[in-house]
Formats: structure tokens, sequence, C-alpha cells
């Protein structure tokens, strides 16, 4: 069942499988709903609590407030307010494509106990390859949004390099996608949402971010896509260099959308990870 909770933001809908056990928070990337991660919460949620929000990447259904910074930093703190009011702790936080998660550990790390990165954006990669630069592209001109998400209702589209063709090895389910696609084909203040993101990428903040991280003292694991199209494995390699307790795990047979091609495998990555000694946090 979908739940929502208040933040400065606005109003961000979650599900909860509830249970007594570690707490893992799963977030993804743009115009990509919870459903990412249907596998990995099915084969988690015997042994941990599990947390998908839907942040405002545009898959979202409720507009965030007018005045909220929906910059990548601003995500950083919707996440990290998420958690306060929650009043979650000891969470391992796990994200896929987007890179917001290094900020989440650089600048908000209080409630954290574990990191788990899968292929996403790093460094320079920001925003990441041709569909990156395309996203950029279209969200600075005037109804640019709306215009290439409704190219997007034409399926085939969807399998293009530049559109969603390169994000998964196995492909997206086209109802699966039509239900991310849903919001923001039909709600100008979802639209508005996500061209608020678009127009404030600065291509340096993940690479100004990466030295922070250096100061994550807890179990970090990066999980990278053995075939990534977008995201290149040295980025990950990088990754869990500079981040103390890092480990690198290349995760065979997937692209970026790991959760999709690899859900048991990401799970259990997940679990073992978890499993991992780490200080409690207060």
């Amino acid at each position: 069942m979908t739940e929502q909770i208040e933040v400065p933001a606005g109003t961000i809908e979650y599900t909860d499988t509830g249970g007594s056990g570690p707490v893992v928070v799963l977030i993804g990337g743009l115009a990509i709903g919870p459903s990412l991660w249907d596998g990995v919460v099915a084969a988690l949620r015997g042994d941990h609590r599990v947390i998908v929000p839907t942040l405002p990447w545009g898959a979202h259904r409720i507009p965030m407030r007018p005045d909220a910074d929906l910059s990548l930093a601003g995500h950083a703190r919707i996440v990290a307010d998420l958690l306060d009011a929650l009043d979650l702790r000891d969470v391992t936080l796990v994200e896929n494509d987007t890179g917001m998660a290094q900020l989440v550990a650089a600048d908000h790390p209080q409630r954290l106990a574990r990191l788990v990165i899968t292929s996403c954006e790093a460094f320079e990669n920001y925003p990441p390859g041709l569909a990156g630069k395309t996203v950029g592209l279209v969200g600075r001109l005037p109804g640019g949004v709306l215009l290439a998400m409704s190219q997007l209702r034409i399926r085939p589209l969807r399998k293009l390099p530049m559109t969603f063709g390169w994000m998964t090895k196995h492909g997206i389910p086209d109802a699966m996608m039509d239900d991310w696609l849903r919001p923001l084909l039909s709600d100008r203040a979802i639209r508005r949402d996500l061209t608020k993101y678009i127009r404030s990428v600065d291509r340096h903040v993940l690479t100004q971010t990466a030295e922070r991280l250096r100061g994550f003292d807890r179990p970090a694991l990066v999980a990278w896509a053995a075939e990534d199209r977008l995201m290149p494995a040295e980025h990950g390699r990088r990754l869990a260099a500079l981040l103390p307790q890092g480990r690198f795990v290349e995760v065979p047979d997937s692209r970026t959308l790991i959760p999709l091609d690899q859900p048991d495998l990401l799970a259990d990555l997940i679990a073992e990870h978890v499993r991992a000694e780490a200080p409690a946090v207060a």
C-alpha cells in the first residue's frame, strides 16, 4: 500500500514493507517509478524492512511545492528529510541511475549505516551519455519535456539509445513504462518539477562531491553493471576507491537498470552487505 509523508519540499509517496528487520531504502532515477524495485523488494522483504519512496524525478504523482529546491542537492535534502520524518535509523541506502545518494552520504549521513551505489551518474558523467544530454537539451526548450514524453507514447522509440534503449539488457515492460510516464504526460505540475531539476543541473556537482565521500566511513558497496553503456565501470571503481570502506563488484548480464536486469542477484548483494558490521548511528 502506498503511504504519504510531508517533508519541507512537499508530499512524498512511499511504500513500506514494515517489520522489524534492518531498514533498506531504495531510490531510482528520472522518469522511473518505484516498480523498478519490485523484484528486489520481493527478495528482501522477508528479512528486511524495505522502503521505496517516489522522489520528484517525474514519475511522482503529487507535485512538489512551487518553491521546492529540486536540484540534485535539493533531492538529497528531500531524502534526508524523509529519513528524519520517518525516524529511520541505521539505514542502508541503495540508489540506481542518479548520483544523488553520493550527496546524501557526503552531506547528510546521520541516519545511514551503509551505502549501496549501483550503476549511476558519477564524476564528470553528469548528465550521463546520449540519453542524459538529450534530456538536458529538451528540458531547456519551452514545452520540451511534454514533447519528449509524448513521443515515448510510441513504444519503438523507447528502445532508442537516446531514450531508454541502452538502460537495460533485457528491456522494460511496456506496461511498466506506461505507468512511469503517465504523471509527466497528464500533469503540467509534474512536468514543471522535472523541468526545474533539469534546468538546475550543474555538471561539476558530482566531481565536487566525490572528494567529500572520503568522509563516509561506513561500509559501502559499489555494484556496477558489467555491460553498462551509459555509466563507465571505471567510475564505479573510482567511487569504491574513494570510500574508506568501499568495495566494488561487477554485476553480470546487466546494464544500468540492474534492479530490472538482475533483481535477485542485486538483492543477494544488498542482503550480504546489510550483514556486514557497521557502527550504530545515533
